[in-house]
């Protein structure tokens, strides 16, 4: 499922969601003392206008009127309850959070969690995905003049330019830095509106 709905959205959001019109959601800012974040949520809906059972081939009408035609795997259930008309509803969640650990010795690493869910027998056909990794990295170095802070991760060193002053201030040289990103997608079909 989760191959069949990253490949779904993929293709629906690059396919039909283009131009910036052609799609709904917003972006968020966070941030307080040590922590940093931002969010992002796109929204597509399409129609299906096309279906092939023997294939299994399933063609999306997005809202500039743009189609592209998707194969659904056999991960895919309750197909047969799709019908011409039926709306897919896309939604495409993405967040990045970064948090200073101050005195922290957490040991530099990454980790993973993924999660899917289907739609169970005889609902209409869903699927969500998600998806979080979560990086610990070292403070190794910190340049006041140009607010550059050098982090050490589990696979590479990465510097960063600090905008804020006082979030610059807060940090020293052995902290860690969790930054934590997550994605999820859902994609649901409705019933043609009748």
């Amino acid at each position: 499922m989760h191959k069949l709905i990253g490949s779904i959205a993929f293709t629906v959001l690059a396919s039909l969601a283009l131009p910036a019109g052609a799609q709904t959601g917003g972006a968020m800012m966070a941030k307080g003392p040590g922590v940093a974040g931002a969010a992002q949520t796109v929204k597509v809906t399409a129609t299906i206008t096309a279906i092939d059972a023997a294939t299994r081939a399933v063609t999306l009408k997005g809202p500039q009127g743009k189609e592209v035609t998707l194969t659904a795997g056999p991960d895919v259930k309750n197909f047969a309850q799709m019908k011409v008309g039926d709306l897919v509803n896309v939604e495409y969640v993405e967040s990045l959070t970064l948090e200073l650990k101050k005195g922290s010795t957490a040991v530099v690493g990454r980790t993973v969690e993924a999660a899917a869910a289907g739609a169970k027998a005889g609902e209409r056909p869903a699927g969500a995905v998600g998806k979080q990794v979560t990086i610990t990295a070292e403070v190794v170095d910190l340049n006041p003049q140009t607010r550059i802070v050098t982090l050490r991760g589990p696979q590479r060193t990465v510097e960063l330019k600090v905008a804020d002053p006082e979030q610059f201030k807060l940090i020293a040289k052995g902290d860690r830095v969790e930054a934590t990103y997550t994605e999820a997608l859902a994609i649901a079909v409705d019933p043609a509106k009748k």
